[in-house]
């Protein structure tokens, strides 16, 4: 296993590319997790690479507490808001102290990072017993130097900024550059778009290296990111002012729009049910010419017709969305096609493969607890599933989930 290189590690700092006195003493213990992890036989199929980036995410997170630079504080008070506990899939263990060093934040991040940098463990159950064993080892050795540790002052490079104020312009740019592509919390979850937008880079006519940074800051302006796919606006309210931005009263001006066409139709055909179901391309068609008038004896959407088990949703303001090779993994009671053994293989699938179910249309079956069969692949906890499906959908799914 080779170390971690100065490189590695300190492109990952907020200071980069300066070099700061503790640099050194974060980079050996980085290279100590490093060492221990592989020494104890854990994730022995994981590439070097990515428990390099795993040991440097989990000391990224104890400099982070160590300076109290916010970062996990932000998310752990965000969760807590959300979901009730500090940190997704565990619950909060007796003398959890907020912003200190806990297992369970090990836990949660080593399985973040995993989960999100590596494609071929995307799927890694959250307690799998190698997350739980390594979060042991770390946090011992992380426990053992924590009176001693030299500050990481070079965290606090958010501190006394003010959104607002002019005077910190360049200071929160610099932040924000640092927290959406280099910080060890938000930076994993990123890794699916970045490979996606260097490869878009690569293919364009334009200089490669130049059009990757103009999509980089791009997507720090439109795209969500982070574990709770939050917008890069969202994270900097949440660590600088410890809420997120004001939204302006979403009724205010507000005029009646008439309820879309699609919308009547449908719920005409249906009984007044929004949602409809269909197994295959034939009756999806005639759903199409039969309830919503379209052009009787064509094939409408033919691009559909080598799929199935359909659903359709129609909101009054919005239309008509399409769904396919959904329908057997939604428990609606008025779901004719759904399939409880179908769904128990397939069902996860909804809340980790982005554009498969269309975001509004999962909204709806998770706050309908039509989604009961989901489990991590190779795990029949459904029950873990259940408890953190907005979490799951959110960190994996990003904006195909959270894109408004």
């Amino acid at each position: 296993m080779n170390p971690i290189t100065p490189q590695q590690f300190l492109i990952r700092q907020p200071a980069f590319p300066d070099r700061k006195p503790s640099d050194k003493f974060y980079l050996d213990l980085a290279n100590r997790l490093l060492k221990e992890c592989v020494s104890a036989g854990l994730f022995p199929t994981l590439h070097e690479s990515v428990l390099s980036r795993l040991a440097i995410c989990v000391t990224g997170y104890y400099q982070d507490i160590l300076s109290d630079a916010g970062l996990w504080r932000a998310f752990t008070t965000q969760c807590r808001r959300m979901y009730g506990h500090p940190v997704p899939f565990h619950s909060e263990p007796e003398g959890y102290i907020d912003a200190e060093l806990n297992r369970i934040d090990i836990a949660f991040l080593i399985w973040y990072c995993i989960a999100m940098i590596d494609s071929d463990h995307r799927d890694l159950y959250p307690l799998h017993p190698d997350v739980i064993s390594l979060s042991k080892l770390w946090h011992g050795i992380l426990d053992a130097e924590y009176d001693e540790a030299p500050m990481p002052e070079e965290y606090n490079i958010g501190f006394q900024l003010e959104v607002h104020n002019p005077e910190d312009a360049s200071g929160l740019y610099r932040f924000s550059h640092w927290l959406f592509l280099h910080s060890y919390l938000l930076t994993p979850a990123f890794t699916l778009n970045l490979a996606q937008l260097a490869a878009e880079a690569r293919i364009s006519e334009e200089g490669g290296e130049s059009r990757l940074n103009d999509l980089l800051e791009e997507a720090m302006s439109l795209q969500p990111t982070g574990p709770l796919a939050l917008y890069l606006k969202e994270w900097i309210y949440l660590v600088l002012h410890d809420r997120l931005p004001d939204e302006k009263d979403a009724e205010e001006g507000k005029t009646s729009k008439e309820v879309h066409k699609y919308y009547k139709a449908v719920t005409e055909a249906t009984g007044g049910s929004p949602i409809a179901y269909f197994s295959d391309y034939q009756e999806l068609n005639k759903f199409f010419i039969t309830a919503l008038g379209w052009q009787e004896g064509e094939d409408h959407l033919p691009q559909f017709k080598s799929h199935s088990d359909f659903v359709i949703q129609v909101d009054p303001e919005k239309g008509m969305l399409l769904a396919r090779n959904v329908a057997k993994c939604i428990a609606d009671p008025a779901n004719p096609l759904y399939n409880a053994a179908y769904a128990r293989r397939h069902a996860f699938d909804l809340l980790s493969v982005r554009g498969l179910c269309p975001p509004d249309l999962l909204q709806t079956i998770l706050k309908n607890g039509w989604l009961p069969d989901a489990a991590f692949p190779d795990t029949d906890d459904r029950a873990l599933v259940a408890e953190n499906a907005d979490f799951i959908a959110r960190c994996y799914l990003q904006m195909f989930y959270r894109g408004d």
